[in-house]
């Protein structure tokens, strides 16, 4: 399954809004350095997904991503 995520670094708070079934707003506190929002972002979705491989497949260096969730 993929998943579209428009991702928004450096927020005051974390928070996943499901815009539809296969669209999300994703705020993370992290900022867009060295891999770390990536990273937590991943994070995120590995626990709301339990057992499931979770990778990104395209948008590594922008704010619009692709998510593989198998």
């Amino acid at each position: 399954m993929y998943l579209k995520l428009k991702v928004k670094t450096k927020a005051k708070k974390e928070e996943v809004i499901k815009e539809s079934p296969d669209h999300f707003s994703v705020s993370i506190k992290e900022k867009p350095e060295m891999n770390r929002a990536n990273t937590r972002i991943l994070e995120i979705f590995r626990d709301l997904n339990p057992g499931k491989s979770v990778k990104i497949v395209s948008g590594h260096h922008s704010p619009s991503k692709i998510l593989s969730i198998d």
